[in-house]
């Protein structure tokens, strides 16, 4: 059972006990300050967008007006699928975050591109932005952990028989996340007026009818037209191979963040419903690193395997993460706080199974 008593979010400690968060703040200030650069996004992100989108356009176009081969039809639909994840990593989450551009306008575009593949931006911004980035990993309030009873991500939630078997079939269940994100999460929340227990601020009517046109424009040019082009049966399997790619991949690189084995799932003191420790320090003892000195990977996740500095720092865009890495770490080991750091993608795949496989036996 979820730990969270009332139906209040929990307070974290003043950090000017510490001085560990405005310490590290004015040294990456001081960063930006001597090489002379934007926090924000350059020439390489914005390269970055565009080709993503024209790959991904191209191939939706050729798929669906050029009838292309059963096998290079099927091929295009997985290259969407890593595609939609990866705009999702590179464009929308740093716009989402005012990090993509210097304009706010672009920002905005960038951050509701993910409207375009299914997803509302309006209800990532409350789940993502407000909520995931205040209260990472705490039962009860991080959206980003409550997928029970299917899976136990924390000690503090309930145990099921079922999930003793959790790191077997939790692969499956993760090319389900952008189906149910597209289907039914966003109208839960949409409905609720709720993430979680936290309520989502009062809707404009803008807000209101952007969300529907959204909805609305998704599903014809993914379901509707489609199938009048290509008829049922091959949009269902093209359209299962787009959603469940992404999904798998939308899933794992988000959960070796926060789900592996060294991260902490803090728990609310009762009395008070504080957290032990100040914003900053909580970050980094909920986060972890992946694969950092891989820049392939790096590029293609939009720096999410850095998401250290991204939770720290998510107002920089992930093009910086590398350099202000450097600094973060030096803070971490001059303050006595562990910095949790995979060297490979697949070590972080494994401690993330180990963890699941922990969760269901304990």
């Amino acid at each position: 059972m979820s730990t969270m008593s009332t139906l209040t979010t929990p307070k974290f400690q003043n950090a000017k006990k510490s001085h560990f968060h405005q310490d590290l703040k004015n040294r990456v200030n001081e960063y930006f300050a001597k090489a002379r650069k934007s926090s924000t996004g350059n020439f390489g992100l914005y390269f970055k967008a565009i080709l993503f989108w024209t790959v991904y356009v191209a191939l939706y176009v050729h798929v669906l007006f050029f009838t292309p081969g059963t096998w290079l039809a099927l091929s295009e639909c997985l290259m969407m699928g890593g595609l939609t994840a990866a705009i999702g990593f590179n464009v929308m989450h740093d716009g989402g975050h005012g990090s993509f551009s210097k304009s706010k306008f672009w920002n905005k575009i960038a951050a509701f591109s993910v409207n375009a593949l299914g997803a509302s931006g309006i209800m990532w911004n409350n789940k993502h932005n407000i909520i995931h980035h205040t209260y990472t990993n705490i039962d009860g309030v991080d959206d980003d952990i409550e997928i029970k009873p299917l899976l136990r991500m924390c000690p503090s939630q309930k145990k099921y028989f079922i999930h003793r078997f959790q790191h077997i079939y939790v692969w499956f269940l993760y090319t389900l996340l952008l189906l149910v994100w597209v289907f039914e999460s966003d109208y839960r929340k949409y409905f609720k007026r709720k993430v979680g227990i936290v309520p989502i601020k009062r809707m404009s009517l803008f807000e209101h009818f952007a969300f529907w046109i959204a909805k609305l424009g998704y599903y014809f040019m993914m379901i509707a037209l489609p199938i009048y082009l290509v008829g049922f049966l091959p949009w269902l399997v093209g359209f299962l191979i787009i959603a469940m790619s992404a999904g798998f991949i939308l899933s794992i690189v988000f959960q070796l963040a926060h789900t592996v084995e060294d991260t902490a799932f803090p728990v609310p003191s009762e009395d008070l419903n504080k957290i032990e420790n100040e914003w900053a320090i909580h970050q980094i003892e909920t986060t972890a690193n992946f694969a950092t000195r891989n820049k392939l990977i790096s590029w293609l996740v939009g720096g999410l395997n850095f998401q250290i500095e991204h939770h720290l720092f998510p107002k920089v865009s992930h093009i910086h993460y590398p350099a202000i890495s450097k600094i973060i770490k030096q803070a971490c080991q001059e303050y006595g706080i562990k910095y949790i750091e995979f060297p490979k993608m697949r070590h972080a795949i494994i401690s993330h199974a180990s963890h699941l496989k922990r969760m269901g036996r304990v």
